[in-house]
């Protein structure tokens, strides 16, 4: 920049030939003879002017040369790109060398293609970005992050930002800025976010655990449980119906509990589903592996169309329900659109099975345990009133017939009279019948031995010869077969009696059907 004297002195000596110069012109127009001194000035003057002003000139270049030197030795050491763009065309006029390194591509390819800029641009972000570079054209504001294509195909990001430079009537001539990669800020970002999505759903996992864990143990009764325990899974494990399958026994299986979701709005009442193992190779083979099961396309699945009940789901998945070191069932979801269920789905239906199996056998427990409790009291109350009848029966062991009659055709609870030696029947009850499944015809004159009553012929010796030692047995916990060959545990009472001229045995057994079946289970 010229020194401030230098420009006064030079505008001063401009403005004194301008004067000589006037003064000559008017002289001239006058017809007076011009002085050749003045002539002489004014030639002086108007060149030290020129050489001035040359001088100013060489000096601005110079000077212009030099910034411009500068601008370029900054541009070319920061990191960001700096650009400049043509507002009206969008062609690129000028980058710097951090366009080579962030992109990969050559400046003079792009001076060389002005706006192949655009094809850097990540297809899936290109419309979004030109679409705000061209309303920055006429708002002069842009302050964008996008993807860009390296060389090689591979996804960087970029913040760029851009201000307006405008003409003297106001109007935007050019856009400037700068584009800074933040590919490893927004890989930190997205990581910081995943992170923050895997705490959130781990503590959303963990609500919905411990809710359920309250909900399965404020209710003891099963079908509580049932229920608690399949819209607890709908929270962490989506379905379009969930069911808590049990055996029942050999090759059947019975589906405990059972919710459709959405449920439907007019629910039909229909009977719990019943399968067999037999029948669905794939349900026999789970039963035996007795391990999770995540299956996330049915189509691909052998055997599954054999899967009574399950045939119009696409994905499924099980885990084994297990309290105590005892195979309860499989706790089991499905749904009708392939590919819904990932390993995350069966690690959060493994954990809500934990408490799920816990619940199960509590409710069993309590179900038991309150059916006998009732059905208990009951017993004791006939078997007392039996006791009671058979008591004063045993005086001279000479009963009234019409008293013994009503006593044994009566009585709720089954009565036999058996021989002593061979286990003939010589009579049964209603109550044995029902039991039993055998028709008084079916009994009589057949033993115990020829209807196979006994599950241990030995149980019958034994009493045999309690009887004939210690007299009348009280409440001997044995197993009879039915009919059908269904084991029955019972309480077995026993006295002899003298029936028909014979030394018999007068027996009372009576039904736990709701102990046996906790036994069972």
């Amino acid at each position: 920049m010229p020194h401030p004297r230098w420009q006064a002195g030079s505008i001063l000596l401009a403005v004194i030939a301008a004067i000589l110069l006037s003064l000559v012109l008017r002289a001239k127009f006058q017809g007076a003879e011009i002085p050749p001194l003045l002539m002489l000035a004014v030639a002086a003057a108007f060149g030290t002017v020129i050489l001035l002003g040359t001088g100013f000139l060489v000096r601005a270049l110079r000077e212009y040369r030099a910034s411009q030197g500068q601008f370029r030795q900054m541009a070319s050491n920061i990191r960001e790109i700096f650009w400049t763009i043509d507002a009206r065309t969008r062609r690129a006029i000028y980058v710097n060398e951090a366009y080579e390194t962030i992109t990969g591509r050559s400046c003079q390819s792009l001076m060389e293609n002005p706006t192949s800029y655009e094809d850097l641009i990540h297809p899936e972000d290109r419309g979004h970005v030109l679409a705000k570079l061209e309303e920055a054209t006429q708002t002069g504001q842009f302050d964008e992050r996008f993807r860009i294509l390296g060389t090689h195909g591979e996804v960087r990001w970029v913040k760029v930002h851009g201000f307006p430079v405008r003409g003297h009537s106001g109007k935007i001539l050019r856009l400037v800025g700068t584009a800074q990669e933040i590919t490893a800020q927004k890989q930190a970002e997205d990581q910081v976010a995943k992170n923050l999505a895997v705490a959130q759903s781990a503590w959303a996992e963990a609500d919905a655990l411990r809710s359920a864990t309250l909900a399965l143990t404020q209710d003891l009764r099963m079908d509580f449980v049932m229920d608690a325990l399949l819209r607890s899974l709908a929270d962490i494990v989506p379905y379009t119906c969930a069911r808590v399958l049990v055996p029942e026994g050999g090759p059947h299986w019975l589906a405990l509990g059972e919710k459709f979701c959405p449920e439907p709005a007019n629910k039909p009442f229909r009977s719990p589903l019943t399968l067999i193992a037999d029948k669905s190779p794939f349900l026999q083979r789970i039963s035996v592996e007795q391990k999770s099961v995540l299956i996330a396309d049915t189509n691909q699945e052998e055997g599954w169309q054999a899967f009574k009940g399950h045939k119009q789901f696409r994905s499924w998945l099980c885990v084994p329900l297990v309290a105590s070191g005892e195979f309860l069932g499989f706790l089991s979801a499905g749904h009708t659109d392939p590919n819904r269920y990932t390993e995350e789905h069966l690690r959060r239906a493994e954990l809500l099975a934990i408490p799920a199996a816990a619940a199960i056998q509590n409710a069993r427990l309590y179900q038991t345990a309150q059916i006998y409790g009732s059905e208990l009291e009951k017993r004791i109350a006939d078997l007392k009133q039996a006791e009671a009848a058979l008591a004063q029966a045993q005086g001279d062991r000479q009963v009234s017939e019409e008293k013994f009659q009503k006593v044994f055709r009566s009585s709720p609870i089954p009565f036999s009279i058996t021989t002593v030696k061979e286990g003939r029947f010589l009579d049964v009850n209603g109550a044995f019948e029902h039991r039993y499944g055998y028709s008084r015809e079916e009994v009589l004159g057949h033993t115990v031995h020829e209807l196979r009553i006994w599950e241990d012929p030995a149980d019958r010796v034994r009493m045999v010869t309690q009887l004939q030692k210690s007299g009348p047995i009280r409440n001997v916990i044995t197993r009879l077969r039915t009919k059908s060959g269904e084991i029955k545990l019972t309480a077995y009472s026993a006295d002899r009696i003298q029936f028909d001229g014979q030394s018999c045995i007068l027996a009372v057994s009576e039904d736990l059907p709701d102990y046996d079946q906790h036994k069972a289970n």
